[in-house]
């Protein structure tokens, strides 16, 4: 009996996943935590217990797009990156570091770039802004750190901008530094 329940809630899990995964994909959530939620609410999932961790979401999305968008996700990867690295140069003075889904190869049409910045002044990186004439919003993200939004050509990035003092802190980030971003770029087929 417990192993029949225990099978049923992998199955849930997964299916819950599978419906997230598909929500980022083809509806643009960007919240693993919403896309979750809204998954289980669609099927009926009465057990909040039952939710994928953030891992098997990300898994499934990988699954979805390689089945679905295997054709349009690595030009659209490719371009997010290209942005990110481009972005990441101009910024290159406040030691600027690549995160989320277009490092971690899940990005898709919906996606933003997420940049990390390092700066001894969040007004350093609003004057940068502001002296290149830069468009941006600005705003905190859930821990406070404050963050820039920047649009240019269609394309979103987050700029968060931490405090110089805690860039090694930060080590056990998935991130990647402007030299890693380029390697990655270097990495990936010709699509043209």
């Amino acid at each position: 009996m417990a192993k029949e329940r225990s099978k049923k809630y992998e199955q849930m899990r997964e299916r819950i996943a599978y419906l997230a995964a598909r929500l980022i994909a083809e509806d643009g959530m960007d919240d693993f935590s919403q896309a979750k939620r809204k998954a289980a609410q669609q099927i009926g999932a009465p057990d909040t217990h039952c939710l994928p961790n953030n891992g098997e979401i990300e898994k499934a999305l990988r699954t979805f797009r390689s089945l679905y968008q295997q054709d349009e996700q690595p030009r659209v990867l490719n371009h997010l990156r290209q942005a990110a690295l481009d972005l990441m140069r101009l910024l290159s003075r406040f030691n600027p570091y690549l995160s989320g889904p277009v490092l971690t190869g899940t990005a898709g049409k919906y996606s933003e770039i997420d940049l990390q910045l390092y700066a001894d002044s969040v007004k350093d990186v609003e004057f940068f802004l502001i002296n290149n004439r830069i468009p941006y919003k600005s705003g905190e993200i859930r821990t406070g750190v404050p963050v820039f939004m920047l649009e240019q050509d269609g394309i979103k990035a987050n700029v968060a901008v931490y405090s110089e003092n805690t860039l090694h802190a930060a080590n056990r980030l998935t991130r990647a530094k402007l030299s890693q971003v380029e390697e990655l770029l270097a990495e990936m087929p010709d699509l043209s």
